[in-house]
């Protein structure tokens, strides 16, 4: 697999898909997009659409289908099948590509999940038993500008993946994957301890965009001393609570960190969840604020930033 030419499948061309499809494409990379609607029907016209502070203005010819399209496609041809897939749609849309999954993949396939939600990994190996299912988290801002449009702001691009413990995949793969991940721009990285390292960003991203909603603020306010600071710090210490109790070993204290990352965004960005709340579409809000009770809950740990967040969306 690592001697010829990887072809990418990414199943989710929103934001963060958007913007890995866009970095690979420019680079010459082989790649596909799933998207849908209007979406979809802008970059079959014109092209997908790439606004990026680190690679300028771009209108790039990549091929695009439906899930249910390619998934038809792959069944009758050897010929789209994915050596990598890349899962980033929204956590409540994760059963609706199984199918694609499933029919995209030949044996040596691996699947990446890039989603803001904590345990997606297994999740998917659950529901797609004989393929190989990796994990991963993204650093980035990120998000659909407009149809067929995408925005990366900011000078960060970081991308995490790697295997849990038992998932048998070779380290050729993942050097391949990475290879052309950072030949396109894109820092990525092999984790040690993907479990590890997407409990880290869950935590991130729960106590950004809940912080972000709750207040109804873009990240400069969070970036200044006060009471919104505040309740990112105090969401930030109930997560790594948690995380510290499930036996996680983190590689640095997890709200010092949350902080650095915070304080590296554009000031008036805003995390995707806060956006579909604003516009009213269905948002992460379960897996992101919910989620996060509940497991604090297993665990018998007190979140009370998290409980008087909650009230708000209940």
């Amino acid at each position: 697999m690592a001697n010829n030419r990887l072809k990418y499948l990414i199943a989710g061309t929103g934001g963060v898909g958007g913007s890995i499809a866009g970095f690979l494409a420019l680079a010459g990379k082989d790649v596909t997009c799933i998207a849908r609607g209007e979406h979809l029907a802008a970059i079959r016209e014109h092209g997908l659409r790439l606004h990026s502070d680190l690679k300028g203005e771009h209108t790039l010819k990549t091929p695009a289908y439906t899930a249910e399209e390619y998934a038809a496609l792959a069944s009758s041809s050897a010929g789209y099948k994915a050596d990598v897939i890349f899962v980033c749609v929204k956590g409540y849309s994760v059963d609706s590509i199984t199918e694609l999954i499933k029919r995209a993949s030949h044996e040596n396939t691996v699947v990446i999940p890039i989603l803001n939600v904590y345990g997606t990994g297994p999740r998917i190996q659950r529901l797609v038993p004989d393929v190989t299912v990796l994990d991963g988290c993204i650093y980035i801002v990120g998000f659909v500008s407009g149809k067929g449009e995408i925005t990366q702001m900011g000078k960060i691009f970081r991308l995490v993946y790697g295997a849990h413990r038992g998932t048998d995949v070779s380290r050729e793969t993942l050097e391949a994957v990475q290879r052309d991940l950072q030949e396109s721009g894109i820092k990525a990285e092999i984790s040690p301890d993907i479990n590890r390292d997407t409990f880290v960003k869950w935590s991130f991203i729960s106590a950004m965009a809940v912080t972000g909603a709750y207040y109804d603020v873009p990240m400069g306010e969070v970036q200044k001393p006060g009471k919104v600071r505040d309740t990112f710090i105090g969401l930030s210490q109930e997560s790594a609570a948690l995380g510290r109790k499930s036996g996680i070993e983190f590689k640095e204290d997890i709200v010092e960190y949350n902080l650095k990352v915070i304080d590296k965004l554009a000031p008036e960005s805003t995390a995707s969840m806060q956006k579909d709340m604003a516009r009213g579409h269905e948002s992460e809000v379960q897996g992101l604020l919910f989620d996060m009770i509940a497991a604090a809950e297993e665990q018998g740990i007190e979140v009370p930033t998290y409980r008087m967040v909650a009230e708000k969306f209940k």
